[in-house]
């Protein structure tokens, strides 16, 4: 787990089993949901050096970074979602398996499950360990990742989400 996500778990830790703040619960999606971002951000990086042409990639090597990046944040999100479920993640350099994160999701939210299971198969398993460089099938492993990641995307108290600029949600909104 990122240092910089460590606060934000100290925080939900010690509610664990009691009630979370609204604010409390949106500081923590933010947290989580900027991590998750920035990761997939960089591996959106990683496919861009592996240059495209036509429908696949040329050099497998950064299209196995970017999956590889792009799976850890999914793995960043989950742990957000896990922690507002309040179920418990483990901390520190504790390495969580796959099975980990199925049979949490089992229990919390079966789509969200299929869409791990699909994320999981072509990012970590085709993707990373076997460097697919089909653009298509790399694309819809990363559609999956966004809509894991999505499901800690900040929204405020009204339903709509939490612009990440508010000056440039004010320049859009006139």
């Amino acid at each position: 787990m990122p240092s910089r996500l460590k606060p934000a778990l100290k925080t939900a830790s010690k509610k664990s089993g009691a009630y979370v703040s609204v604010q409390e619960q949106q500081e923590l999606n933010s947290t989580y949901y900027s991590e998750a971002i920035r990761y997939i951000d960089n591996a959106k990086e990683c496919l861009k050096k592996a240059k495209k042409e036509g429908i696949f990639y040329k050099d497998k090597k950064y299209v196995k970074m970017a999956c590889g990046t792009a799976y850890s944040g999914v793995l960043v999100a989950l742990d957000g979602y896990f922690i507002l479920k309040d179920v418990s993640v483990p901390e520190g350099k504790v390495r969580k398996s796959i099975d980990f994160y199925r049979n949490n999701l089992t229990k919390l939210d079966k789509k969200a499950l299929k869409t791990l299971n699909s994320a999981y198969d072509i990012l970590h398993l085709w993707g990373y360990y076997d460097g697919i460089d089909d653009a298509r099938v790399v694309s819809a492993g990363f559609e999956h990742a966004n809509t894991i990641i999505d499901k800690i995307k900040p929204v405020s108290l009204n339903g709509s989400p939490i612009a990440k600029n508010p000056a440039a949600s004010k320049k859009n909104a006139k």
